[in-house]
């Protein structure tokens, strides 16, 4: 609960950065979700959430999100590491933030549930010396082409 609410004020003091996530599959493009980093400038960090509408899931476009979101917290926001928390048995949503950019730093045990059934999260991070990945930001401008 602590959480949800720290996440609810920075949403409020208008301090974390989000992303309107779109198919460009069709015609038309169509938002099929959000990725947010909550920055706690202080030490140049930020956690990384994502949410995808079902239809969305499975065709690469939350791991297009990520590694996009990534590229702007290191590249544009200054960040060194971001970091982020998903429940054990989405494997879907691992493999996406692996192919992403992060890593595997830990677990929370019994932090969470799935599927009515008590399940740990796996803690995931990504540095900004490791960022191979990339850029679509433009050196002499800092914005994107």
């Amino acid at each position: 609960m602590e959480a949800r609410t720290e996440g609810m004020a920075h949403q409020l003091r208008g301090e974390n950065i989000r992303f309107t996530i779109y198919d460009l599959g069709d015609s038309e493009p169509t938002p099929v979700g959000v990725a947010t980093l909550l920055p706690d400038h202080g030490v140049r960090t930020a956690e990384f959430v994502i949410m995808l509408g079902p239809e969305a899931r499975g065709r690469g476009l939350g791991s297009a999100a990520t590694r996009l979101a990534l590229d702007y917290a290191f590249h544009v926001t200054n960040l060194r590491m971001v970091w982020l928390k998903v429940l054990v048995p989405n494997m879907g949503a691992i493999r996406a933030y692996e192919r992403a950019g992060f890593q595997r730093v830990g677990a929370i045990r019994q932090a969470g549930y799935w599927l009515g059934q008590v399940c740990d999260e796996l803690v995931m991070d990504a540095l900004a010396s490791d960022f191979v990945g990339p850029t679509v930001v433009t050196p002499t401008t800092g914005t994107a082409p």
